[in-house]
């Protein structure tokens, strides 16, 4: 009499989701946006968590990259030159806040007085946004951002904006942000960072330079 083998089938584990453009909209808690992998999300665009849905943005423009990759040297020829670079702790672009429930992905992080590399999910120091032509994102930066930042304690909100040619700072103190509007013409200086000098014309010089190139290509 024949036997045979029983075997059993191997149940196969189900696609890996992919976010992309047409996720937008859809509802997710902080813990499954953080429990994430990077490499589940289309790098061809931007995600924020927002009220427990899922925000969609293009990337940063070149005009927007080239200035913060600038500003991110700056940072880190300090650090590594400057008798007082040791303030700086650490900078890093295109991470995100926890704000709550939300999740804002800022344009670049800097942690100052620390001592030690930030921990997993804190605060940075300084929030840096460079704002981008689109009104909704104008507003985002300005107002909204700003009030979750404040409640967050970020000790100050850099808004670099090349369209009106000036650099508006909030610096916490007792718990709200004071606003100093800082213009091409000028330096800006921050007790955080001793010694570190930010000539805000030179990142508008960059930008401005990609949209020559832009006119030479139509």
């Amino acid at each position: 009499m024949a036997t045979g083998t029983l075997t059993r089938k191997r149940k196969l584990a189900p696609p890996k989701y992919k976010f992309g453009i047409e996720s937008a909209g859809i509802l997710m808690t902080p813990q499954e946006f953080d429990d994430s992998d990077y490499e589940d999300f289309d790098p061809a665009w931007s995600y924020e968590l927002i009220n427990g849905v899922l925000v969609v943005s293009p990337i940063p423009l070149v005009e927007e990259t080239d200035p913060n990759e600038e500003l991110g040297r700056w940072l880190r020829n300090y650090q590594a030159d400057h008798s007082d670079g040791k303030a700086l702790d650490k900078t890093l672009p295109e991470q995100y806040i926890r704000t709550g429930r939300n999740r804002r992905k800022a344009d670049r992080l800097i942690w100052a007085g620390l001592g030690r590399l930030p921990r997993k999910g804190e605060a940075p120091t300084i929030a840096v946004e460079f704002v981008s032509s689109r009104k909704r994102d104008r507003e985002r930066d300005y107002e909204t951002k700003r009030e979750e930042y404040r409640k967050v304690k970020i000790q100050e909100y850099w808004i670099i904006d090349r369209f009106e040619r000036i650099m508006t700072v909030h610096i916490l103190e007792n718990g709200e942000y004071r606003k100093k509007v800082v213009t091409a013409k000028q330096i800006y200086k921050t007790k955080l960072l001793p010694g570190f000098e930010v000539p805000i014309a030179r990142l508008f010089e960059l930008a401005d330079a990609w949209f020559g190139r832009a006119e030479e290509e139509q």
